[in-house]
């Protein structure tokens, strides 16, 4: 079964769509806020040099939505946000989405130096200048790369099954 992609969501590596294009320019991992799991994430860009985020995979167990989100409208929703900003920010991103995803993506800000930690709290964060991001973004959109990412393998639970719970019975 082919999983829906959003209307407005450009299409990866030049797949037939009438949404632009996506070239993956870099492929990078991070810890989640909470440090419990680690996300791999890819930064992508346009053929008019649109810089995207897509949240990849996620080595435990939260769900997220794999969409590309630009990083004009990331920016924008940062700006507006009350202080100290939290994930809450980026929630209008993926309206109707998982609610894991605004902070898995608040996670690869952090990565990529867009915003940091707020001394003494657990979850605000402040604007860093974009300069220096955008410096290597603007080098990486420049030149040939184009990254292809490897498969999600999912992850697989086990059940506990009924006849492999062995009862203690007193004697």
């Amino acid at each position: 079964m082919k999983q829906a992609t959003p209307s407005n969501a450009p299409s990866i590596n030049n797949s037939p769509s009438n949404s632009p294009s996506i070239r993956i320019i870099k492929i990078a991992t991070c810890p989640n806020c909470s440090g419990k799991s680690t996300l791999t994430y890819h930064l992508g860009c346009t053929s008019d040099n649109a810089i995207y985020f897509l949240v990849y995979s996620n080595s435990g167990g939260g769900f997220f939505s794999p969409e590309w989100v630009k990083l004009s409208d990331i920016q924008a929703a940062l700006a507006k946000s009350p202080k100290p900003i939290t994930s809450y920010a980026l929630t209008n991103l993926f309206k109707g989405k998982s609610v894991n995803t605004p902070g898995f993506l608040m996670a690869t800000l952090k990565q990529e130096g867009l915003v940091k930690l707020l001394e003494g709290k657990m979850r605000g964060y402040e604007l860093i200048d974009p300069e220096p991001f955008m410096l290597e973004v603007n080098k990486l959109a420049a030149s040939d790369v184009d990254l292809k990412p490897e498969p999600v393998i999912p992850i697989k639970k086990s059940a506990t099954s009924k006849s492999s719970i062995t009862k203690s019975t007193p004697m």
